[in-house]
């Protein structure tokens, strides 16, 4: 069994580069974290061998060579802890399924330690609040080791329209493994990227609108947003109490669905999460390579836009998921009757970025910090690493917004929920017959351009099950021009295991995830 104690790790640091001899550790590209799992129980391996692995990759694939800027910061005691859970199972002490396995989490999630939670400000740099948040908690009392965070769009882009997914003032610029002068979309930028480039097995993302399932789609990962209040959001940094979630962002399905069933969980400081433990299962479980047979699928073929090369490749996933036994209708018109969706979504981001972020910035500890969006503004325009690139246009007009109590917003919330939930996908599945939805996640990547900012094309299927707070999984469903592109899962409220379980079955039909090639750019 390859093996590296802290004795040797600390005896290494303090030798010179050219004489250092480290021992070999294993390579980890590729593997998820049921395959690691498998090997420490075989006694092949060890957390801490592993870990160690993935804090070389993230030195030799994330600060050097392609340079991915897909991590912010790592832990200094991920070593430590690594140590300690290998001490737990030589003792017969095994948690679960996560027990050793390192993952990283979006730098908007707090977790105690020497490290900030930035959501890739300035103005944060210096939060480093001494908690975990209740996602956080359960995931180490699962047995995981906390390696790291993972960079963001800043403020997980709700600063501007103007913005670039993947950029932050603290982080830097994220690029896509597959192509690097793609974009990773989301804002789960950092989470997909290192995902895809197996800087960790398992990495958590957040999602308000597409940004869990866009950066998986992009990056070729599976991706999984949640029903809304399955998972606590309590010390997340805000958006939208209606729309947020974290999330799990995985090599495989499998391991999607065994990160959420340790993350799910009641919180008593979240009343979204007051029917989670009702809901709370081991969904990986429940998984069958036979699960689309006699299930009914709904396609939104109206939202899969026109080019011939996505075209084909949904064609073929729809062919896999016929020949696993799935019946395949389609959907021509998912948009009749949803008119005005949009704009009540963005009147009820911008009155609870507003309401939210302070009600968060508020319960900061320490003192000096700021308390306000109205603070966070001040500072950017004191700030000008932070107005470099892009505006503060959406903090500005949220920061204009009534209160919870306004006429607008309970007008909006009320309009966008029943549009996109009762007459929306519910509708769909009950006049389709079908037991679930599938769309195309994502077009291949754009260029990044830090001047002219986004240019995301489509097509894609988020904004439905975002705003009803519905599941919507992505899983990889082929590649264009080696820029992959995902396929959505999408189903009603709670459905979460029954969407992982089809997602899960496509993949094992499929198997259309593609390893990232590191190249500078698509050339002909």
């Amino acid at each position: 069994m390859q093996k590296i104690s802290l004795l040797t790790a600390a005896l290494l640091a303090s030798v010179p580069a050219a004489a250092a001899m480290p021992p070999p550790l294993p390579d980890v590209a590729g593997k998820d974290a049921a395959t690691l799992q498998a090997e420490m129980t075989a006694g092949e391996t060890s957390s801490e061998v592993i870990t160690a692995a993935y804090l070389e990759r993230i030195r030799n694939i994330d600060k050097a060579g392609p340079t991915l800027n897909a991590v912010i910061a790592v832990f200094p005691g991920a070593m430590s802890e690594a140590y300690r859970l290998d001490q737990e199972r030589k003792a017969g002490h095994v948690r679960g399924p996560l027990h050793g396995i390192p993952v990283l989490l979006k730098d908007n999630i707090e977790a105690a330690g020497p490290v900030a939670t930035t959501a890739g400000s300035l103005a944060l740099k210096g939060n480093i609040t001494g908690r975990d948040a209740p996602l956080v908690a359960r995931l180490r009392e699962g047995g995981a080791v906390i390696l790291g965070k993972t960079n963001l769009s800043e403020w997980a882009n709700i600063r501007s329209n103007d913005a670039t997914s993947g950029w932050s003032a603290v982080g830097g610029l994220t690029r896509n493994p597959h192509a690097l002068d793609r974009n990773t979309c989301g804002s789960s930028a950092g989470s997909g990227a290192a995902t895809a480039a197996s800087l960790a097995p398992l990495t958590i993302g957040t999602e308000t609108d597409g940004s869990i399932t866009c950066p998986s789609g992009m990056n070729g990962v599976v991706g999984f947003k949640p029903t809304v209040g399955l998972v606590s959001r309590s010390l997340v940094v805000p958006i939208s109490h209606s729309q947020d979630t974290a999330g799990p962002m995985t090599l495989t399905v499998r391991d999607a669905a065994t990160l959420l069933s340790v993350m799910a969980g009641s919180d008593p400081a979240d009343p979204a999460t007051a029917e989670a433990d009702a809901h709370r299962r081991d969904f990986a479980a429940a998984l069958s390579p036979d699960a689309l047979r006699g299930k009914t699928i709904g396609v939104l073929r109206d939202r899969i836009g026109g080019r011939a090369d996505i075209v084909a490749l949904f064609d073929a996933a729809l062919d896999t998921m016929r020949a696993a036994g799935a019946t395949i209708v389609e959907i021509k018109d998912s948009r009749s009757g949803l008119a005005g969706l949009g704009d009540a979504e963005f009147e009820i981001l911008m009155t609870e970025l507003k309401a939210d972020m302070a009600a968060y910035l508020a319960g900061l500890p320490g003192k000096g910090a700021p308390r306000s969006l109205a603070d966070l503004i001040a500072f950017n325009k004191a700030t000008p690493a932070e107005m470099r690139w892009f505006d503060q246009s959406l903090f500005e007009l949220a920061e204009s917004k009534g209160g919870l109590d306004s006429q607008p917003y309970r007008d909006a919330k009320a309009k966008a929920a029943r549009l996109a939930g009762p007459e929306g996908i519910d509708r769909l599945l009950r006049e389709s017959g079908a037991d679930l939805l599938v769309g195309v996640t994502n077009g291949p990547a754009w260029t990044t351009d830090l001047v002219n900012g986004d240019h995301y094309t489509g097509p894609g299927v988020s904004q439905l099950p975002a705003v009803a707070g519905y599941p919507h999984l992505t899983v990889p469903m082929g590649a264009v021009e080696g820029l992959p592109i995902g396929l959505s899962f999408i189903g009603t409220k709670w459905s979460d295991g029954d969407i992982l379980a089809a997602g899960y079955a496509y993949e094992q039909a499929s198997r259309k995830r593609v390893a990232p090639t590191y190249r500078a750019s698509i050339t002909p």
